[in-house]
């Protein structure tokens, strides 16, 4: 930790949590035992983020494709989802930390998706640190929802093509009052990004570990920020560019 500039930190970490059914293979244990090892490393990650002061955290929990898996480890998921909320509603109120979510949440089951909702409106006034979990999530669908959000408008007076701007779009975003992520991690050596986050993450910087999510702590944390403050984000710019802009 102490090799890290504070000053430097990314503001806004998103992680793809990935790799849980591999870590429980390899040690022949059922997929569902990752996926509880998995919830470790969550809290391990969300405890370090909040004493690092990273103001933002998302985690990609679950997708909408997900939900094309067996029955059973669905239900599994569901209920360790309902675990995890109730388990961690205290820990987020001591350290102030806000809870958000992102994603078709309609279509959770009712149970926990009314759990999810009770947590939410708990953390509701805490300011200190944004956890968002995406659950039933993709970004295409997330996109395809704001375009319809903009048509209906437009149809009704609201908006005119010509006022729709990367902005305005991004205002009808689910992440519309969470700034873009500066890091985005992938456990597991995929290197993909699962559609997740695709409008926000244009000028996101992207590492990947082969560390499996059940086994990523502080420690794997620490050398992700390591290697996002060793690189220059440019944005389009020059290097020269960037040398030549105060501050």
């Amino acid at each position: 930790m102490e090799a890290l500039v504070k000053e430097r930190l990314p503001r806004h970490v998103a992680i793809i949590m990935d790799g849980n059914g591999r870590w429980a293979r390899q040690k022949s244990l059922h997929r569902i035992e990752g996926h509880i090892k998995g919830i470790e490393a969550v809290r391990a990650v969300v405890t370090a983020c909040r004493e690092l002061g990273i103001a933002f955290l998302t985690l990609y929990a679950f997708s909408i494709e997900n939900w094309r898996r067996p029955g059973n480890e669905v239900s599994a998921l569901m209920g360790l989802l309902q675990t995890y909320l109730r388990a961690e509603l205290d820990e987020m109120l001591e350290n102030n930390i806000r809870l958000r979510a992102i994603g078709d949440l309609d279509s959770l089951p009712p149970d926990a998706r009314a759990t999810l909702l009770e947590t939410l409106e708990k953390t509701a006034h805490c300011d200190a640190m944004v956890l968002t979990l995406a659950l039933s999530y993709s970004g295409r669908d997330e996109i395809l929802r704001a375009v319809r959000r903009l048509v209906a408008e437009g149809k009704n007076g609201g908006i005119r093509p010509d006022e729709i701007s990367e902005q305005v779009l991004s205002n009808y975003l689910s992440t519309k009052d969470i700034p873009d992520p500066d890091l985005l991690i992938r456990t597991s050596g995929e290197f993909r990004v699962s559609n997740f986050l695709l409008w926000q993450i244009a000028y996101t910087e992207i590492y990947v570990t082969k560390t499996l999510w059940p086994d990523f702590g502080k420690e794997e944390l620490i050398e992700a920020l390591l290697d996002y403050q060793s690189r220059q984000r440019r944005f389009g710019l020059t290097s020269e560019q960037l040398a030549m802009e105060p501050g």
